[in-house]
């Protein structure tokens, strides 16, 4: 995988999307929702991960969008 992996947390003004080791939110939301959408898209496009936390800071999911180590066999 090369981009970093996105997380969602609770922020002041809503929820924010951060990428791994920044200080600053790449971007804020007014629901987690909206937060989720954005931090899915940068996770793509890195092909990284989005890891979407909750009220209480804890990981609730978890989705991969980087090379898949197991692709099928065909």
């Amino acid at each position: 995988m090369s981009g970093k992996n996105q997380h969602v947390v609770p922020h002041e003004s809503g929820w924010a999307v951060k990428g791994a080791g920044n200080s600053k939110a790449t971007s804020v939301h007014s629901t987690q929702a909206e937060a989720i959408e954005h931090a899915r898209n940068i996770a793509q496009n890195q092909r990284s991960e989005m890891l979407v936390h909750g009220q209480n800071g804890r990981i609730r999911e978890k989705n991969s969008y980087g090379d898949d180590p197991f692709p099928p066999k065909g």
